[in-house]
């Protein structure tokens, strides 16, 4: 496009029309407020710098994040590759003293400028005198940027003019510049501060009924979230012991129906007539011992819950009911032709294979594929060992308060043998074990001569045997010597004060046990 050009009358001058000038910086504007990637915005700018008023060649620079380096963002007819291999420091050439002064600078004859470094080599190319405009982008006073042009030298050129325009365009993209950055700040501040909460709300939904923080159970709890306001069917899939009842007992009462009942069967405790009539209800006379007419577990869990445990025991006849009340939300009591409705629902739970029942064809498929919608697996306690302490710390408080003991806290061996046993039992089994050890203990402390002899015999405790008289005596005083080396700091003269024996014997028992005491000594400095 062609420059309008005006004569100013009494200077002799000529000046660019303000109308191209004007619908230039309002395309310019509203480049900048689309919202492109910053990259192809600002490449749309100097497309319009060169094609409305012929500033050509146009290049913007920004200084990099540790101010020791001014680089190409966006150049007009510059290939990727070449605008990153051409870079200022502050103060070199005329872009470097831009950015040093924060002042704009015009350069009527590049020829005649030893400032001018002619490093995308275009005075070459052309074999033509240019004239180069170059002014700061500064946010706040600080200078982040520049913006250049270059344009065939003419003598009477309004270059003035011209650094004016390339100024305003300059703070266009200042603020456009401030803008992302500030967004980009602010979208960091809150993917950080996303992290931050997710950890607490994981904290937080984390159902008071369960203890754990390993990331197997975090992943439990921010499925429970998850599930939890919807009605969706939930199994909750797992070994015996592992805590399925307190999972479901967690969604219940994380829903909106927690108001409502939690009911419960377990349906491996009953044989198929029981739990037929225990799940249904029966109707007076049904069977024999049927006195009266009574209402079945799933019309008691009507705007509640009913969780069904070990679902895997479930015989076929009741596997066809529960299929319908799943589909259809209706049942007829046992005795009864009477359609009733229900709105419960129903959380299932098994320690079985269920692929492999329904492959046997012990277990329907399409029901199978109906209580199979939000599966939740627990895992086994061997794979969260993270929590061993944090349960056993729970169940020893608990117990403690129970049976009127005052447990202070779990010794060292004691800890390393629950750490390194494999716990076929689950949750379940070390609960028994910190009840017995609470039991048996009389110093305020766990040992681990209080533990089953299932678990002094791990390997990887660094215990002796628990068969003699003479291993578990050895036992008993291998506890007793490294709950005071703690207590000591590992000083054998006061460990013998403090067991009111001499140091002589408590070296030797040291050496005869195998205990390594400067493990435990306190470090100085």
């Amino acid at each position: 496009m062609a420059k309008k050009t005006t004569f100013l009358q009494g200077t002799g001058t000529y000046a660019v029309s303000p109308v191209p000038q004007l619908e230039t910086l309002y395309k310019v504007s509203q480049t900048l407020a689309v919202g492109t990637r910053q990259q192809e915005a600002l490449a749309e700018v100097l497309d319009m710098l060169d094609k409305d008023l012929g500033l050509a060649r146009g290049t913007i620079t920004l200084l990099s994040l540790d101010g020791n380096e001014i680089r190409i963002e966006a150049a007009h007819d510059l290939s990727q590759e070449q605008s990153r291999k051409i870079t200022y420091r502050i103060g070199e050439g005329v872009t470097g003293r831009v950015m040093q002064t924060g002042k704009p600078m015009i350069v009527p004859k590049v020829s005649q400028e030893p400032l001018f470094l002619n490093r995308f080599e275009r005075w070459n190319v052309t074999k033509q005198d240019l004239s180069f405009i170059c002014v700061p982008i500064s946010i706040n006073n600080d200078v982040i940027g520049t913006i250049s042009v270059d344009r065939p030298f003419e003598e009477t050129a309004p270059l003035d003019e011209e650094m004016r325009i390339l100024s305003i365009v300059a703070s266009m993209i200042a603020n456009d510049l401030r803008a992302r950055r500030e967004a980009k700040i602010e979208r960091q501040a809150l993917e950080d501060e996303n992290v931050r909460l997710r950890h607490e709300l994981e904290d937080r939904f984390r159902p008071e009924n369960i203890i754990g923080n390993s990331n197997a159970m975090r992943d439990v709890y921010r499925q429970i979230h998850q599930v939890a306001a919807s009605d969706t069917t939930v199994l909750i899939r797992g070994e015996s012991g592992t805590g399925k009842e307190l999972v479901a007992h967690a969604i219940h009462f994380s829903s909106p129906r927690s108001d409502g009942a939690f009911v419960k069967i377990n349906c491996a405790a009953l044989n198929e007539n029981l739990l037929e009539s225990e799940l249904f209800g029966h109707e007076k006379g049904a069977f024999t011992g049927a006195i009266q007419t009574r209402k079945g577990r799933l019309e008691e869990a009507d705007n509640g819950t009913i969780f069904l445990d070990e679902i895997g025991d479930f015989s076929s006849a009741i596997q066809v009911k529960l299929l319908r009340v799943l589909q259809e939300k209706e049942f007829e009591r046992v005795g009864s032709n009477r359609t009733l409705k229900t709105n419960a629902r129903i959380i299932t739970a098994t320690n079985h294979d269920l692929e492999k029942a329904v492959d046997k064809g012990s277990f329907r498929q399409d029901l199978y594929y109906r209580i199979n919608v939000f599966p939740i697996l627990l895992p086994p306690l061997r794979d969260r060992k993270d929590d061993i302490l944090l349960l056993a710390d729970f169940f020893a408080e608990q117990y403690s308060k129970k049976m009127s003991k005052d447990i202070q806290r779990i010794s060292t061996p004691a800890i390393n043998m629950m750490v390194s046993y494999h716990w076929p039992g689950n949750v379940r089994e070390l609960e028994n074990c910190i009840e017995r050890a609470v039991l048996l203990s009389s110093d305020g402390v766990i040992h681990g001569h209080h533990l089953p002899p299932t678990l002094q015999t791990s390997d990887a405790t660094g215990t002796v045997g628990t068969g003699s008289l003479t291993e578990r005596i050895n036992l008993f005083e291998r506890d007793l010597i490294i709950d005071a080396l703690k207590r000591c700091n590992g000083n054998l003269a006061a460990i013998a004060r403090d067991l009111k024996t001499t140091a002589r014997i408590i070296r030797y028992k040291v050496k005869e046990l195998g205990i390594d005491y400067r493990r435990y000594c306190k470090k100085k400095g």
